[in-house]
């Protein structure tokens, strides 16, 4: 099997909610909330064995509900929290018993910072997309820099201090974005989910941390590799699309990057279908080196 292959998972049911377990460093997993109508839901932990390529899964019964979205505690591997649709409810969970509930309100979408035991919004971006916006994702290593995406089936980039306008602005995919997600460990890789069944790599170089690739010491290169690195410095910066995943036959509502493995990520579309992918090889050499 190719190094590069995507490994593809089916769950009995629909889903939209997926997550890495981000307080997991060491073992790649993911879980992943179902959407059933008719029968109990459920979470599946998914384990995959990067070695040998494949997935252990282990399932967990969630009668509460339909998931619509997970999320897992970044400080305790055995928490995590749920909203679904009964009572417009969340809960946080333990693993095999519920902490506590919370009732879920809808209200308009603004970045906010609590003062006072209160929340303030400190500034909101006003008709961001031509459409409904569906997510927003922090650049992690890039102060004020975020990404959006929505139904105008465009991914927007925005530097916080000046929103007037985006600095950058992907029209790769021809239906509603749902999803959008900075790599933790290389801000310039950048996963999008669309209605139109297709996930897509982008790598925004010139809006990263490191929009000089990857700096290192002059004491741990070799001349020769100074040579090479100096050549490396003069080629042009691209911000351009790395690669368009098609593995998936319906809308992908979630696309997420592994917490062990900065290289992998998951992408999960509703008729239950999940893809585990890597970034190309030599994307992977090129950041490195």
């Amino acid at each position: 099997m190719e190094d590069d292959a995507p490994v593809i998972y089916g769950l009995e049911f629909q889903a939209r909610a997926l997550t890495p377990q981000t307080a997991e460093t060491d073992a790649i997993r993911f879980l992943v909330g179902t959407q059933s109508l008719k029968y109990d839901n459920q979470i599946h932990i998914i384990d995959f064995d990067d070695e040998n390529n494949i997935i252990n899964k282990n399932v967990l019964l969630h009668q509460a509900g339909e998931i619509w979205h997970i999320s897992a505690s970044p400080a305790d591997k055995g928490v995590l929290a749920t909203c679904y649709n009964r009572m417009s409810c969340g809960s946080q969970w333990e693993m095999g018993r519920k902490s506590f509930r919370w009732p879920i309100t809808t209200s308009c979408c603004g970045i906010y910072r609590k003062a006072q035991a209160r929340l303030c919004q400190i500034y909101c971006i006003e008709n961001a997309h031509g459409q409904l916006v569906r997510d927003l994702d922090f650049n992690p290593n890039k102060q004020y820099y975020l990404a959006s995406c929505g139904d105008d089936c465009k991914v927007k980039f925005w530097d916080t201090r000046n929103v007037t306008e985006p600095v950058k602005t992907l029209e790769e995919h021809s239906h509603w974005v749902w999803n959008v997600r900075y790599n933790h460990s290389h801000d310039q890789l950048v996963l999008t989910g669309s209605s139109d069944s297709r996930v897509i790599l982008s790598n925004m170089v010139s809006i990263s941390s490191e929009p000089f690739g990857h700096l290192v010491d002059d004491d741990d290169i070799s001349d020769q590799e100074d040579h090479r690195s100096e050549e490396k410095s003069k080629e042009p910066l691209q911000d351009n699309v790395i690669a368009t995943y098609e593995e998936h036959e319906d809308s992908v509502y979630a696309v997420d990057w592994s917490s062990a493995d900065p290289w992998l990520f998951a992408s999960l579309s509703y008729d239950g279908r999940l893809v585990i992918n890597r970034v190309p090889r030599a994307l992977k050499y090129h950041i490195l080196l």
